[in-house]
């Protein structure tokens, strides 16, 4: 077995690994190691039979030994079931619980729904000169322009920038983050105001920020309250490693200490933060061979980084403010309402669907918390657990099974969170009766091509033919000095062409790997990758 690990370490490389397995697999293949004895085979159903035995192979494996492994797959013409495997037992998501969560905001707000997110002028304007406040209320926008790109799309990547501490190659996308915030700073000066004597104010009054949700969504979001901090190897071994780092926002300041070693040397940095996370220090290591290395630092109050970001983008479109850049937000300065009040400037976001796809995509922990407050929000509070009844309303209405679904988050990360595969089909199913059942299929990740299924299967002949979301939670055996797998699900369409799409459901619960290496935890969510496309290869 090795060396025993510490207990923490254990647990730390378990948080990275379950990160890990929620952004990428391995490459094609079943991950398949030398073959010791055959497990004990599940126990069966009625319809286990008829399964591919390539799939009965890999739930033979001696990891799965002591695990329970659910499958359900349905025909969406009737509803038949082609293939079940406990398919009323609760299973622990993990994220493929973003499909319960993104499919009620998603229905509640609307396929083109949009933000709306405005600066009002509080105060007495005389000429160019607004003597009073600016007031940006803050509407949840998930990405306030940072990642849209010309045509109106939301950018993404394979690996989001959300998950950089947790797995190397997380990458950003080329559009400004602070873009939301440049547009409504013109429009201000547009509207002829260039001189404020007075305060810029971020209105949060939207929803309260829930701490029982990880990560907390706040009203106002830019980069996702993340800094940005890009590591590149020097010219040559020794040479100190270039930095960069986004968005440039006072006080928020970074410096490094990252040195250049000889290629092939471990890469190995270390972010702190002090001054209340405004003072940034990398350190450590990087390889001359190594490519640019990713990491984020959280914006730990995203009202007075919105307000200070707005007020130094006033400055570059010729909009002077008499107040200090740099301190707390101050909301006790907020008017009551906004009746009457001229609203100078809005910025538009892109329809939610697109927000949907972000999510879905990549996975956007954030963006799933979020829409359980703004669920809360559409039915008039600001206490964010007011959406899970909003969401309750919308599975009723939909012929999902709520009994058959825990939720205390929208991510899938708390350990309360269950879900049988036949809550997950029929919500599945639901959407394939809708207008909107191809926009929400191709919100999913496409195994061998894009999002979290990107690196799976890439040659084999279901490529492209299985639209899914992934999930998992693992978590440390310190114990056996080996990583316990609490849930490795995932859950979609398969294309069987000729315009079908079977609805479908796999995730093993209780499973355990060799050793900690984060390798076999990745080979496990391979296998789950594997069996998709082997439904869908089955005729």
């Amino acid at each position: 077995m090795g060396q025993p690990i510490r207990a923490a370490a254990l647990r730390r490389r378990a948080a990275a690994a379950c990160a890990a397995l929620l952004l990428v697999g391995l490459a094609s293949g079943t991950g398949a190691r030398a073959a010791p004895a055959p497990a004990p085979e599940p126990t069966p159903s009625p319809s286990q039979a008829a399964l591919d035995p390539r799939i009965t192979e890999i739930m033979r494996k001696p990891e799965y030994r002591h695990a329970q492994w659910g499958l359900l797959e349905t025909e969406p013409a009737d509803g038949r079931v082609l293939h079940s495997l406990f398919p009323g037992q609760f299973f622990i998501p993990g994220s493929t619980a973003k499909l319960f969560a993104v499919s009620g905001t998603w229905r509640t707000l609307g396929t083109d729904h949009r933000f709306v997110t405005p600066v009002y002028a509080v105060g007495q304007r005389t000429g160019a000169t607004l003597t009073g406040d600016l007031d940006l209320v803050a509407q949840g926008d998930l990405t306030l322009g940072g990642r849209t790109r010309p045509d109106g799309t939301v950018a993404y990547t394979d690996l989001d920038h959300t998950y950089a501490n947790d797995f190397p190659g997380a990458t950003l996308t080329p559009e400004n983050p602070l873009a939301g915030i440049d547009q409504l700073a013109r429009q201000v000066r547009d509207s002829g105001i260039t001189r404020v004597d007075g305060d810029v104010i971020v209105d949060s009054r939207l929803f309260a920020p829930d701490p029982g949700l990880d990560p907390t969504p706040t009203p106002l979001i830019v980069n996702d309250n993340l800094i940005d901090l890009l590591t590149t190897p020097g010219d040559r071994a020794g040479a100190d490693a270039r930095l960069d780092w986004r968005p440039k926002v006072a006080p928020y300041a970074v410096t490094s200490a990252v040195e250049t070693v000889a290629a092939g040397k471990p890469t190995n940095i270390t972010v702190t933060t002090t001054d209340g996370g405004t003072r940034i220090r990398l350190s450590g290591t990087i390889a001359a061979d190594a490519k640019p290395l990713l990491r984020t630092a959280p914006v730990t109050d995203p009202a007075a980084f919105g307000r200070t970001a707005l007020i130094e983008a006033l400055a570059r479109a010729g909009v002077r403010v008499s107040a200090d850049p740099v301190g707390p937000n101050p909301a006790a300065r907020l008017p009551r309402d906004y009746d009457g009040r001229p609203r100078v400037a809005a910025y538009t976001s892109p329809p939610y669907e697109q927000y949907a796809k972000l999510i879905l995509k990549v996975s956007h922990n954030l963006g799933a918390n979020l829409g359980i407050c703004l669920m809360a929000v559409s039915a008039g509070g600001k206490q964010c657990e007011g959406g899970f009844p909003v969401l309750g309303a919308f599975l009723d209405r939909a012929g999902v099974d709520r009994k058959q679904v825990e939720l205390l988050d929208g991510r899938g990360s708390n350990p309360n969170d269950r879900s049988t595969p036949q809550a997950m089909v029929q919500m599945l199913a639901y959407w394939q009766r809708t207008p909107d059942a191809r926009l929400f299929r191709e919100a999913l990740p496409v195994l061998g091509v894009d999002g979290l299924l990107a690196a799976n299967c890439r040659s084999c002949p279901a490529r492209g033919k299985v639209f899914a979301k992934t999930g998992a939670v693992v978590g440390g055996d310190a114990l056996n000095n080996r990583l316990a797998v609490g849930g490795i699900t995932i859950a979609g369409y398969l294309d069987k062409g000729g315009g079908r799409f079977d609805t479908f459901y796999a995730g093993v619960t209780g499973a355990a790997t060799p050793t900690a290496d984060v390798a076999d935890i990745l080979a496990v969510s391979n296998d789950l990758a594997q069996i998709a496309a082997y439904l869908q290869e089955s005729p």
